[in-house]
Protein backbone atom coordinates (compact mmCIF):
# COMPACT_ATOMS: atom_id res chain seq x y z
CA UNK A 1 0.00 0.00 0.00
CA UNK A 2 1.48 3.53 -1.27
CA UNK A 3 0.43 6.35 0.61
CA UNK A 4 -1.35 8.64 -1.76
CA UNK A 5 0.40 12.17 -2.40
CA UNK A 6 -3.24 13.87 -0.18
CA UNK A 7 -3.20 11.50 2.75
CA UNK A 8 0.90 11.70 3.19
CA UNK A 9 0.55 15.63 3.45
CA UNK A 10 -2.70 15.12 5.62
CA UNK A 11 -0.72 12.97 8.03
CA UNK A 12 1.97 15.47 8.12
CA UNK A 13 0.17 17.25 9.71
CA UNK A 14 -1.88 14.45 12.27
CA UNK A 15 1.57 14.19 13.06
CA UNK A 16 3.44 17.50 13.45
CA UNK A 17 2.57 17.65 17.06
CA UNK A 18 4.16 14.39 18.07
CA UNK A 19 6.09 14.61 21.06
CA UNK A 20 7.32 11.48 21.59
CA UNK A 21 9.86 9.38 19.48
CA UNK A 22 8.55 6.54 18.31
CA UNK A 23 10.33 3.16 16.13
CA UNK A 24 7.94 0.80 14.46
CA UNK A 25 9.83 -2.59 15.14
CA UNK A 26 8.97 -5.38 12.84
CA UNK A 27 10.40 -9.12 13.26
CA UNK A 28 9.59 -10.33 9.52
CA UNK A 29 10.76 -13.53 8.01
CA UNK A 30 12.86 -13.35 4.62
CA UNK A 31 10.34 -14.99 2.71
CA UNK A 32 7.10 -14.02 3.60
CA UNK A 33 4.63 -12.78 1.30
CA UNK A 34 3.69 -9.58 3.16
CA UNK A 35 6.70 -8.70 3.88
CA UNK A 36 7.16 -5.58 1.27
CA UNK A 37 3.65 -4.21 1.85
CA UNK A 38 4.30 -3.94 5.09
CA UNK A 39 7.86 -2.21 4.33
CA UNK A 40 6.08 0.76 1.81
CA UNK A 41 3.37 1.24 4.54
CA UNK A 42 5.71 1.91 7.46
CA UNK A 43 8.25 3.99 5.08
CA UNK A 44 5.37 5.87 3.51
CA UNK A 45 4.50 6.66 7.16
CA UNK A 46 7.64 7.32 8.39
CA UNK A 47 7.85 9.84 5.37
CA UNK A 48 5.00 11.87 7.57
CA UNK A 49 7.39 12.81 10.69
CA UNK A 50 10.68 12.94 11.60
CA UNK A 51 9.22 10.95 14.79
CA UNK A 52 8.76 8.21 13.29
CA UNK A 53 11.23 5.61 12.13
CA UNK A 54 11.04 2.08 11.68
CA UNK A 55 13.53 -0.72 11.92
CA UNK A 56 13.68 -4.66 10.35
CA UNK A 57 14.70 -7.64 11.91
CA UNK A 58 14.28 -11.64 11.19
CA UNK A 59 12.06 -13.49 12.23
CA UNK A 60 10.30 -16.23 12.15
CA UNK A 61 6.47 -14.92 10.42
CA UNK A 62 6.04 -11.14 10.01
CA UNK A 63 4.93 -8.91 13.44
CA UNK A 64 5.38 -4.86 14.37
CA UNK A 65 5.60 -3.34 18.05
CA UNK A 66 5.55 0.26 18.49
CA UNK A 67 8.51 1.46 20.77
CA UNK A 68 7.80 4.71 22.26
CA UNK A 69 11.21 6.67 22.88
CA UNK A 70 12.76 2.99 22.77
CA UNK A 71 10.40 1.22 25.14
CA UNK A 72 7.44 -1.19 24.14
CA UNK A 73 4.31 0.36 24.27
CA UNK A 74 2.31 -3.51 24.38
CA UNK A 75 0.73 -2.45 21.09
CA UNK A 76 1.52 -5.44 18.47
CA UNK A 77 0.42 -5.61 14.77
CA UNK A 78 0.61 -9.53 13.54
CA UNK A 79 -0.51 -8.74 9.84
CA UNK A 80 -0.19 -5.30 7.47
CA UNK A 81 -2.74 -2.69 9.06
CA UNK A 82 -4.43 -1.40 5.68
CA UNK A 83 -8.15 -1.27 5.32
CA UNK A 84 -9.89 -0.04 8.21
CA UNK A 85 -6.80 -0.96 10.63
CA UNK A 86 -4.53 1.30 8.83
CA UNK A 87 -6.34 4.10 11.27
CA UNK A 88 -6.32 1.67 14.46
CA UNK A 89 -2.28 1.84 13.35
CA UNK A 90 -2.03 5.94 12.92
CA UNK A 91 -4.70 5.83 16.86
CA UNK A 92 -2.06 3.35 18.50
CA UNK A 93 0.92 6.48 17.78
CA UNK A 94 -1.32 9.42 18.19
CA UNK A 95 -2.64 7.81 21.58
CA UNK A 96 0.70 6.61 22.48
CA UNK A 97 1.74 10.26 22.46
CA UNK A 98 -1.19 11.25 24.75
CA UNK A 99 -3.27 12.62 21.95
CA UNK A 100 -7.32 11.93 20.68
CA UNK A 101 -10.56 12.03 21.36
CA UNK A 102 -11.10 8.68 21.60
CA UNK A 103 -8.92 8.74 25.09
CA UNK A 104 -11.09 7.67 28.16
CA UNK A 105 -11.99 10.43 31.07
CA UNK A 106 -10.68 9.85 34.79
CA UNK A 107 -13.13 7.29 35.91
CA UNK A 108 -12.92 4.99 32.44
CA UNK A 109 -9.04 5.13 32.89
CA UNK A 110 -8.66 4.49 36.39
CA UNK A 111 -10.97 1.28 35.94
CA UNK A 112 -8.58 -0.11 33.46
CA UNK A 113 -4.86 0.18 35.31
CA UNK A 114 -7.05 -1.38 38.52
CA UNK A 115 -7.15 -5.01 36.68
CA UNK A 116 -5.90 -7.21 37.70
CA UNK A 117 -2.59 -9.44 36.74
CA UNK A 118 -0.78 -10.13 33.47
CA UNK A 119 -3.06 -10.21 30.86
CA UNK A 120 -2.73 -11.24 27.16
CA UNK A 121 -5.05 -10.12 24.49
CA UNK A 122 -5.16 -11.07 21.14
CA UNK A 123 -7.79 -9.72 18.41
CA UNK A 124 -8.34 -11.09 15.00
CA UNK A 125 -9.72 -8.90 12.53
CA UNK A 126 -10.27 -8.81 8.78
CA UNK A 127 -9.02 -5.60 6.88
CA UNK A 128 -12.73 -5.26 5.34
CA UNK A 129 -14.76 -5.47 8.62
CA UNK A 130 -15.82 -1.96 10.22
CA UNK A 131 -16.42 -3.17 13.63
CA UNK A 132 -12.27 -4.42 14.04
CA UNK A 133 -11.42 -0.74 14.74
CA UNK A 134 -13.70 -0.21 17.18
CA UNK A 135 -12.63 -3.08 19.15
CA UNK A 136 -8.73 -2.71 18.29
CA UNK A 137 -8.81 0.73 19.40
CA UNK A 138 -10.06 0.38 22.56
CA UNK A 139 -7.88 -2.87 23.94
CA UNK A 140 -4.80 -0.64 22.31
CA UNK A 141 -6.08 1.73 25.08
CA UNK A 142 -6.30 -0.13 27.65
CA UNK A 143 -2.53 -1.88 27.10
CA UNK A 144 -1.19 2.03 26.89
CA UNK A 145 -2.94 3.03 30.35
CA UNK A 146 -2.12 -0.70 32.28
CA UNK A 147 1.63 -1.81 31.43
CA UNK A 148 0.36 -5.44 32.41
CA UNK A 149 -1.75 -5.34 29.65
CA UNK A 150 -0.46 -6.38 26.16
CA UNK A 151 -2.38 -6.80 23.19
CA UNK A 152 -1.95 -7.73 19.86
CA UNK A 153 -3.88 -7.48 16.57
CA UNK A 154 -3.73 -10.37 14.47
CA UNK A 155 -4.58 -9.93 10.72
CA UNK A 156 -6.92 -13.41 9.65
CA UNK A 157 -5.67 -13.04 6.17
CA UNK A 158 -2.35 -13.27 6.65
CA UNK A 159 -2.48 -15.76 9.50
CA UNK A 160 -4.85 -18.12 7.92
CA UNK A 161 -3.40 -21.60 9.42
CA UNK A 162 -4.24 -20.06 12.96
CA UNK A 163 -7.54 -18.49 12.03
CA UNK A 164 -8.58 -22.11 10.90
CA UNK A 165 -6.75 -23.88 13.70
CA UNK A 166 -9.61 -22.11 16.44
CA UNK A 167 -12.12 -22.28 13.83
CA UNK A 168 -12.71 -18.90 14.24
CA UNK A 169 -15.61 -17.22 11.24
CA UNK A 170 -16.38 -14.13 12.92
CA UNK A 171 -14.60 -11.08 13.39
CA UNK A 172 -13.69 -9.07 15.55
CA UNK A 173 -12.91 -12.16 17.62
CA UNK A 174 -10.52 -11.45 21.44
CA UNK A 175 -9.00 -13.67 23.46
CA UNK A 176 -7.83 -13.36 26.66
CA UNK A 177 -4.69 -15.32 28.10
CA UNK A 178 -5.91 -18.05 25.20
CA UNK A 179 -9.82 -17.83 26.49
CA UNK A 180 -12.21 -16.28 24.28
CA UNK A 181 -13.53 -13.51 25.34
CA UNK A 182 -15.71 -11.74 22.81
CA UNK A 183 -16.76 -12.11 19.79
CA UNK A 184 -18.41 -9.02 17.28
CA UNK A 185 -18.82 -5.28 17.67
CA UNK A 186 -18.48 -3.90 20.79
CA UNK A 187 -16.79 -0.66 22.49
CA UNK A 188 -14.33 0.12 25.07
CA UNK A 189 -16.82 -0.14 28.50
CA UNK A 190 -18.40 -3.72 27.23
CA UNK A 191 -14.69 -5.03 26.90
CA UNK A 192 -13.28 -3.20 30.10
CA UNK A 193 -16.29 -4.78 31.94
CA UNK A 194 -15.59 -8.17 30.51
CA UNK A 195 -12.11 -7.80 31.89
CA UNK A 196 -12.82 -6.71 35.21
CA UNK A 197 -15.57 -9.86 35.59
CA UNK A 198 -12.87 -12.38 34.41
CA UNK A 199 -9.77 -10.63 36.28
CA UNK A 200 -11.10 -8.75 38.80
CA UNK A 201 -9.66 -5.21 39.90
CA UNK A 202 -7.07 -4.29 42.48
CA UNK A 203 -8.96 -1.76 44.13
CA UNK A 204 -12.91 -1.12 45.27
CA UNK A 205 -13.19 2.90 43.54
CA UNK A 206 -16.78 3.08 43.88
CA UNK A 207 -16.52 4.64 47.46
CA UNK A 208 -14.22 7.44 46.12
CA UNK A 209 -17.12 8.28 43.35
CA UNK A 210 -19.00 11.24 44.20
CA UNK A 211 -22.63 11.50 42.71
CA UNK A 212 -23.19 13.68 39.84
CA UNK A 213 -26.21 15.51 39.90
CA UNK A 214 -28.32 17.34 36.82
CA UNK A 215 -31.52 18.51 35.62
CA UNK A 216 -31.39 16.11 32.59
CA UNK A 217 -29.60 12.72 32.21
CA UNK A 218 -29.73 11.50 28.72
CA UNK A 219 -29.41 7.31 28.74
CA UNK A 220 -28.47 7.01 25.14
CA UNK A 221 -25.91 8.27 22.43
CA UNK A 222 -27.48 8.01 19.36
CA UNK A 223 -29.33 10.31 17.30
CA UNK A 224 -32.53 10.29 19.85
CA UNK A 225 -30.06 10.99 22.92
CA UNK A 226 -27.99 13.54 20.96
CA UNK A 227 -31.09 15.91 19.74
CA UNK A 228 -32.68 15.15 23.00
CA UNK A 229 -29.01 16.74 24.81
CA UNK A 230 -28.82 19.39 22.37
CA UNK A 231 -32.46 20.60 23.18
CA UNK A 232 -32.31 20.35 26.73
CA UNK A 233 -29.29 22.35 27.20
CA UNK A 234 -30.71 24.95 24.42
CA UNK A 235 -33.45 25.36 27.17
CA UNK A 236 -30.42 26.56 29.82
CA UNK A 237 -30.29 23.36 31.55
CA UNK A 238 -27.43 21.24 33.04
CA UNK A 239 -27.50 18.11 30.47
CA UNK A 240 -25.39 14.95 30.77
CA UNK A 241 -25.53 12.26 28.07
CA UNK A 242 -24.35 8.39 29.30
CA UNK A 243 -23.60 6.24 26.61
CA UNK A 244 -21.68 3.38 25.38
CA UNK A 245 -20.53 5.51 22.42
CA UNK A 246 -21.76 8.63 20.98
CA UNK A 247 -24.00 8.11 17.43
CA UNK A 248 -24.93 4.20 18.70
CA UNK A 249 -26.10 2.23 15.98
CA UNK A 250 -25.93 4.49 13.46
CA UNK A 251 -22.02 3.88 13.48
CA UNK A 252 -22.50 0.39 12.35
CA UNK A 253 -24.83 1.96 8.84
CA UNK A 254 -22.47 1.97 5.92
CA UNK A 255 -24.31 4.21 3.59
CA UNK A 256 -27.21 6.46 4.87
CA UNK A 257 -29.43 8.49 1.79
CA UNK A 258 -32.53 9.31 3.49
CA UNK A 259 -31.27 11.93 6.03
CA UNK A 260 -33.26 14.71 4.15
CA UNK A 261 -31.17 17.87 3.55
CA UNK A 262 -27.86 15.75 3.58
CA UNK A 263 -28.18 13.20 0.28
CA UNK A 264 -25.64 10.70 1.11
CA UNK A 265 -23.52 9.88 4.09
CA UNK A 266 -22.21 6.91 6.29
CA UNK A 267 -22.63 5.98 10.06
CA UNK A 268 -19.18 6.61 10.84
CA UNK A 269 -19.34 10.29 9.84
CA UNK A 270 -22.93 11.00 11.08
CA UNK A 271 -21.42 10.06 14.52
CA UNK A 272 -18.47 11.90 14.23
CA UNK A 273 -20.94 14.73 13.83
CA UNK A 274 -23.54 13.73 16.26
CA UNK A 275 -20.55 14.18 18.38
CA UNK A 276 -19.47 17.36 17.21
CA UNK A 277 -22.54 19.26 17.48
CA UNK A 278 -23.09 17.73 20.98
CA UNK A 279 -19.67 19.43 22.07
CA UNK A 280 -20.69 22.95 20.79
CA UNK A 281 -22.99 22.99 24.50
CA UNK A 282 -22.12 22.69 27.72
CA UNK A 283 -23.35 19.33 27.92
CA UNK A 284 -21.21 16.57 30.04
CA UNK A 285 -20.26 12.98 27.93
CA UNK A 286 -19.73 10.32 29.64
CA UNK A 287 -19.01 7.60 26.86
CA UNK A 288 -17.71 3.94 27.70
CA UNK A 289 -20.58 3.74 30.44
CA UNK A 290 -23.15 0.88 30.62
CA UNK A 291 -25.97 0.97 32.91
CA UNK A 292 -26.51 -1.33 35.54
CA UNK A 293 -29.90 0.03 37.73
CA UNK A 294 -32.15 2.62 37.37
CA UNK A 295 -34.16 3.97 40.47
CA UNK A 296 -36.21 6.37 42.35
CA UNK A 297 -34.92 7.81 45.20
CA UNK A 298 -36.26 11.20 46.86
CA UNK A 299 -38.29 11.99 43.14
CA UNK A 300 -34.95 11.73 42.12
CA UNK A 301 -33.78 9.39 38.89
CA UNK A 302 -30.65 7.59 39.77
CA UNK A 303 -28.78 5.54 37.36
CA UNK A 304 -26.04 3.20 38.31
CA UNK A 305 -23.41 2.48 35.67
CA UNK A 306 -21.07 -0.40 35.44
CA UNK A 307 -18.02 0.82 38.26
CA UNK A 308 -19.94 2.15 40.43
CA UNK A 309 -20.62 6.03 39.16
CA UNK A 310 -24.16 7.37 40.34
CA UNK A 311 -25.83 10.34 38.17
CA UNK A 312 -29.05 11.77 39.26
CA UNK A 313 -31.31 13.86 37.94
CA UNK A 314 -35.04 15.97 37.85
CA UNK A 315 -36.16 14.08 34.19
CA UNK A 316 -34.32 11.26 32.76
CA UNK A 317 -34.72 10.85 29.09
CA UNK A 318 -34.40 7.09 27.87
CA UNK A 319 -33.19 6.86 24.26
CA UNK A 320 -31.22 3.27 24.41
CA UNK A 321 -31.92 2.21 21.22
CA UNK A 322 -32.25 -1.58 20.11
CA UNK A 323 -29.77 -4.14 19.41
CA UNK A 324 -30.17 -6.42 16.89
CA UNK A 325 -32.64 -9.58 18.02
CA UNK A 326 -31.38 -13.01 18.00
CA UNK A 327 -33.05 -16.22 16.90
CA UNK A 328 -33.51 -17.67 20.61
CA UNK A 329 -32.80 -21.21 19.44
CA UNK A 330 -30.86 -24.17 20.59
CA UNK A 331 -27.25 -23.54 19.21
CA UNK A 332 -27.63 -19.54 18.38
CA UNK A 333 -25.35 -18.87 20.93
CA UNK A 334 -23.10 -21.39 20.90
CA UNK A 335 -21.92 -21.24 17.40
CA UNK A 336 -21.68 -17.03 17.39
CA UNK A 337 -18.28 -16.59 15.78
CA UNK A 338 -17.94 -19.89 14.06
CA UNK A 339 -21.04 -19.30 11.65
CA UNK A 340 -23.31 -17.92 13.22
CA UNK A 341 -22.78 -14.00 12.34
CA UNK A 342 -25.04 -11.14 12.54
CA UNK A 343 -22.38 -8.74 9.80
CA UNK A 344 -22.37 -9.57 6.50
CA UNK A 345 -19.62 -6.78 6.05
CA UNK A 346 -17.49 -8.07 8.59
CA UNK A 347 -18.04 -11.82 8.40
CA UNK A 348 -18.73 -12.38 4.78
CA UNK A 349 -15.58 -12.88 3.43
CA UNK A 350 -14.96 -16.05 5.70
CA UNK A 351 -17.87 -17.87 3.43
CA UNK A 352 -16.08 -17.25 0.04
CA UNK A 353 -17.29 -20.00 -2.17
CA UNK A 354 -19.80 -21.59 0.06
CA UNK A 355 -23.08 -21.76 1.19
CA UNK A 356 -24.90 -19.47 3.81
CA UNK A 357 -28.23 -18.60 5.12
CA UNK A 358 -29.58 -15.64 5.79
CA UNK A 359 -32.61 -15.60 8.47
CA UNK A 360 -35.25 -12.50 7.31
CA UNK A 361 -36.61 -11.51 4.23
CA UNK A 362 -37.07 -7.55 5.15
CA UNK A 363 -34.75 -4.79 4.31
CA UNK A 364 -31.47 -5.69 5.97
CA UNK A 365 -31.91 -9.63 5.21
CA UNK A 366 -32.35 -9.04 1.74
CA UNK A 367 -29.48 -6.46 1.27
CA UNK A 368 -27.51 -8.73 3.39
CA UNK A 369 -28.52 -11.65 0.87
CA UNK A 370 -27.44 -9.27 -2.15
CA UNK A 371 -24.02 -8.53 -0.76
CA UNK A 372 -23.41 -11.92 -0.06
CA UNK A 373 -24.30 -13.32 -3.56
CA UNK A 374 -21.24 -11.73 -4.64
CA UNK A 375 -18.94 -13.70 -2.69
CA UNK A 376 -21.03 -16.96 -1.82
CA UNK A 377 -22.17 -19.85 -4.22
CA UNK A 378 -25.24 -19.99 -2.83
CA UNK A 379 -27.31 -17.86 -0.30
CA UNK A 380 -30.61 -18.73 1.09
CA UNK A 381 -33.02 -16.49 2.76
CA UNK A 382 -35.64 -17.64 4.75
CA UNK A 383 -38.28 -15.88 6.32
CA UNK A 384 -41.05 -16.61 8.42
CA UNK A 385 -44.41 -14.64 7.08
CA UNK A 386 -45.48 -15.81 3.35
CA UNK A 387 -43.98 -12.64 1.73
CA UNK A 388 -41.22 -10.66 2.11
CA UNK A 389 -41.29 -7.53 3.62
CA UNK A 390 -38.71 -6.17 2.14
CA UNK A 391 -38.31 -3.06 -0.29
CA UNK A 392 -39.27 -4.13 -3.97
CA UNK A 393 -36.49 -2.27 -5.25
CA UNK A 394 -34.63 -4.60 -2.82
CA UNK A 395 -36.78 -7.58 -3.98
CA UNK A 396 -36.32 -7.35 -7.53
CA UNK A 397 -32.63 -6.92 -7.16
CA UNK A 398 -32.03 -10.12 -5.20
CA UNK A 399 -34.84 -12.66 -7.28
CA UNK A 400 -32.21 -11.26 -10.60
CA UNK A 401 -29.25 -13.23 -8.38
CA UNK A 402 -29.08 -16.87 -9.91
CA UNK A 403 -27.32 -18.23 -6.40
CA UNK A 404 -30.12 -17.01 -4.25
CA UNK A 405 -33.02 -18.95 -3.56
CA UNK A 406 -35.61 -17.95 -1.00
CA UNK A 407 -37.87 -19.96 1.46
CA UNK A 408 -40.82 -18.71 2.80
CA UNK A 409 -43.22 -19.33 5.70
CA UNK A 410 -40.64 -20.98 7.54
CA UNK A 411 -39.45 -21.44 10.59
CA UNK A 412 -35.98 -21.70 12.37
CA UNK A 413 -35.95 -24.31 15.17
CA UNK A 414 -32.33 -25.32 15.93
CA UNK A 415 -28.36 -24.65 14.78
CA UNK A 416 -26.73 -27.41 14.74
CA UNK A 417 -22.64 -27.81 14.24
CA UNK A 418 -19.70 -30.34 14.94
CA UNK A 419 -18.70 -28.12 18.29
CA UNK A 420 -16.35 -26.21 16.14
CA UNK A 421 -18.38 -24.45 13.54
CA UNK A 422 -22.24 -24.63 12.35
CA UNK A 423 -22.64 -27.37 10.04
CA UNK A 424 -26.66 -26.87 9.31
CA UNK A 425 -29.81 -25.06 9.78
CA UNK A 426 -32.94 -27.15 11.10
CA UNK A 427 -36.12 -25.46 9.50
CA UNK A 428 -39.71 -25.80 10.04
CA UNK A 429 -42.71 -24.99 7.26
CA UNK A 430 -45.27 -23.48 9.43
CA UNK A 431 -47.77 -24.77 7.02
CA UNK A 432 -47.00 -28.78 7.24
CA UNK A 433 -45.26 -28.77 10.17
CA UNK A 434 -42.92 -30.61 8.30
CA UNK A 435 -39.04 -30.78 9.06
CA UNK A 436 -35.64 -30.64 7.55
CA UNK A 437 -32.21 -29.80 7.91
CA UNK A 438 -30.22 -28.06 5.84
CA UNK A 439 -26.76 -28.10 5.41
CA UNK A 440 -24.95 -24.67 5.25
CA UNK A 441 -21.34 -23.29 6.30
CA UNK A 442 -22.94 -20.31 8.04
CA UNK A 443 -25.94 -18.30 8.67
CA UNK A 444 -26.29 -14.71 8.76
CA UNK A 445 -29.24 -13.46 11.43
CA UNK A 446 -31.17 -10.31 10.18
CA UNK A 447 -34.69 -10.30 11.48
CA UNK A 448 -34.91 -7.10 13.39
CA UNK A 449 -34.63 -5.07 16.25
CA UNK A 450 -34.90 -5.54 19.57
CA UNK A 451 -35.11 -2.36 22.59
CA UNK A 452 -33.09 -1.96 24.92
CA UNK A 453 -35.41 -1.39 27.54
CA UNK A 454 -34.16 -4.34 30.07
CA UNK A 455 -32.88 -2.02 32.31
CA UNK A 456 -35.79 0.35 32.92
CA UNK A 457 -38.58 -2.81 32.32
CA UNK A 458 -39.56 -2.68 36.01
CA UNK A 459 -40.71 1.15 36.38
CA UNK A 460 -41.77 1.92 33.47
CA UNK A 461 -44.13 0.27 31.22
CA UNK A 462 -43.56 -1.76 28.12
CA UNK A 463 -45.35 -3.56 25.51
CA UNK A 464 -44.90 -6.96 24.46
CA UNK A 465 -42.23 -6.02 22.64
CA UNK A 466 -40.62 -4.51 25.30
CA UNK A 467 -40.81 -0.93 23.67
CA UNK A 468 -41.47 1.49 26.26
CA UNK A 469 -44.89 2.93 26.02
CA UNK A 470 -45.14 6.56 25.57
CA UNK A 471 -47.66 9.36 25.10
CA UNK A 472 -47.62 11.85 22.39
CA UNK A 473 -44.99 13.83 24.20
CA UNK A 474 -42.71 10.72 24.88
CA UNK A 475 -43.77 10.83 28.33
CA UNK A 476 -43.68 7.48 30.09
CA UNK A 477 -45.49 5.83 32.74
CA UNK A 478 -43.47 7.34 35.15
CA UNK A 479 -43.59 11.06 35.78
CA UNK A 480 -40.11 12.67 35.11
CA UNK A 481 -39.40 9.72 32.51
CA UNK A 482 -39.24 10.18 29.18
CA UNK A 483 -38.26 8.04 26.19
CA UNK A 484 -37.32 8.44 22.78
CA UNK A 485 -36.17 6.65 19.44
CA UNK A 486 -35.95 2.66 19.11
CA UNK A 487 -36.12 2.12 22.83
CA UNK A 488 -39.46 3.68 22.43
CA UNK A 489 -43.35 2.33 20.73
CA UNK A 490 -42.86 4.73 18.17
CA UNK A 491 -43.54 3.22 14.66
CA UNK A 492 -40.72 3.02 12.01
CA UNK A 493 -37.11 3.27 13.40
CA UNK A 494 -35.81 5.19 11.45
CA UNK A 495 -32.32 8.40 11.85
CA UNK A 496 -35.20 11.05 11.84
CA UNK A 497 -37.81 9.94 13.66
CA UNK A 498 -35.37 9.35 16.05
CA UNK A 499 -34.15 12.85 16.02
CA UNK A 500 -37.67 14.18 16.08
CA UNK A 501 -38.41 12.11 19.01
CA UNK A 502 -35.89 12.84 21.12
CA UNK A 503 -35.94 16.83 20.08
CA UNK A 504 -39.86 16.15 21.47
CA UNK A 505 -38.97 14.41 24.89
CA UNK A 506 -36.50 17.43 25.58
CA UNK A 507 -39.08 19.96 24.98
CA UNK A 508 -41.77 18.15 27.40
CA UNK A 509 -39.27 17.36 30.11
CA UNK A 510 -38.66 21.45 29.65
CA UNK A 511 -42.32 22.14 29.44
CA UNK A 512 -42.80 19.96 32.90
CA UNK A 513 -39.90 21.48 34.89
CA UNK A 514 -41.32 25.26 34.05
CA UNK A 515 -44.89 23.45 35.53
CA UNK A 516 -43.22 22.33 38.41
CA UNK A 517 -44.55 18.79 37.40
CA UNK A 518 -40.98 17.20 37.74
Amino acid sequence: MMLEFELKNQLKSVFSGLNNNFVLDIYVAENHPAKNELLELVSDLADCSEKITYSVHNGNSLEMNILRNQKPTNIYFRGVPNGHEFTSLLMAILNADGKGKNLPDEFITQRIKNLNGKINLTTYVSLTCTNCPDVVQSLNIMALLNENIRHEMVEGSVNEEEVESLHIQGVPTVYADGQLLHVGKSELGELLAKLEKKYGSKANITTEIPIKSYDVVVAGGGPAGVAAAIYSARKGLKVCVLADRIGGQVKETVAIENLISVPQTTGEQLANNLKKHLQNYPIDIAENRQIEKFEIIDNQKVITVVGGEKYTSDALIIATGASWKKLNVTGENQYIGKGVAFCPHCDGPFYKGKHVAVIGGGNSGIEAAIDLAGICAKVTVIEFLETLKADLVLQKKVNSLPNVEIILNTQTTEIVGDSNKVTAIRIKNRNTAQEHLMSVDGIFVQIGLSANSQIFSQLVETNKFGEIVIDTHCRTSLKGVYAAGDVSEVPYKQIIIAMGEGAKAALAAFEDKMRNLI
